[in-house]
């Protein structure tokens, strides 16, 4: 188990918990602390003291003691307002993943742009928060969060023309491809912090051997790389999902073209 911020070892499940608290917590239909003195706290300083503590510390250091020292209270206090960690870790999941209020960063308008942006967003929330990277999300408690950002999205994809199924898979598909390469990166990231080394002092240290062995013939269609194709410049996670919407734009064009036949052979 991998321990530390940005940890890539999946710790938690989401779904952990009391389901239907969670989710009367999330949607705000749940009983509110009425017992003892006027609450000291909301649940959302307490959601978004735990995100800082995953932010800064990695997942496994949030409980709800750390969470109440970050908040400067006793630990019993927190369960005045959420039953324990995996009720909580489903709260802290909605709040980091609420999308963006501006129409405007789901691109300008077309299915391709608004598919481009979220590949781009969902990158960016797991270099914000690569704790997200530990959870288990394959059952995911549906929050408002979740339920308004496939909205926004299915909204802007329906024009593509597929059955319902597969308009969700092709979110699927986005999601996939982006978890893979946000997981590379933070691979990349956990190697320098525990070796010391940098990128470049990494490669460095093997270019002596390498250059023996690519002069040895033995290897001569690396050996005619051009020298900047393992550089930093080259946008290797732009390139693969730009090949992904080309696949989708095709799709959706054989799609449409199904379809007039269709049209016409029954006009016939």
């Amino acid at each position: 188990m991998t321990s530390g911020k940005g940890g890539t070892s999946g710790t938690e499940t989401s779904g952990s918990g009391d389901i239907v608290r969670t989710l009367e917590l999330l949607w705000e239909t749940g009983r509110r602390p009425s017992r003892g003195p006027k609450p000291a706290l909301t649940l959302d300083q307490i959601v978004d003291a735990a995100v800082r503590v995953a932010d800064a510390e990695g997942l496994e250091a949030v409980s709800m003691r750390r969470v109440a020292a970050e908040l400067g209270t006793g630990t019993m206090s927190l369960y005045r307002y959420v039953p324990g960690k995996g009720e909580l870790l489903d709260l802290m999941l909605d709040r980091v993943q609420r999308p963006s209020e501006n129409p405007a960063d789901l691109g300008d308008g077309t299915w391709r742009a608004a598919l481009e942006a979220l590949g781009r967003a969902t990158l960016d929330l797991y270099r914000r928060h690569p704790w997200l990277l530990q959870v288990n999300q394959s059952r995911p408690i549906l929050g408002p969060s979740a339920m308004d950002g496939m909205e926004k999205v299915l909204a802007r994809i329906k024009p593509m023309g597929l059955s319902d199924p597969e308009l969700v898979s092709a979110i699927i598909m986005i999601d996939g491809y982006v978890v893979g390469a946000a997981r590379t990166q933070l691979y990349h990231q956990e190697a320098e912090r525990r070796t010391g080394l940098t990128d470049a002092e990494f490669w460095e240290a093997q270019t002596p051997m390498l250059e023996k062995v690519l002069a040895s013939g033995r290897y001569p269609l690396m050996a005619s790389l051009d020298e900047n194709t393992w550089g930093p410049d080259f946008d290797h996670f732009g390139f693969g999902l730009q090949r992904i919407l080309d696949g989708l734009e095709a799709f959706v064009a054989r799609r449409a073209e199904e379809r007039g036949g269709e049209k016409k052979g029954g006009e016939g």
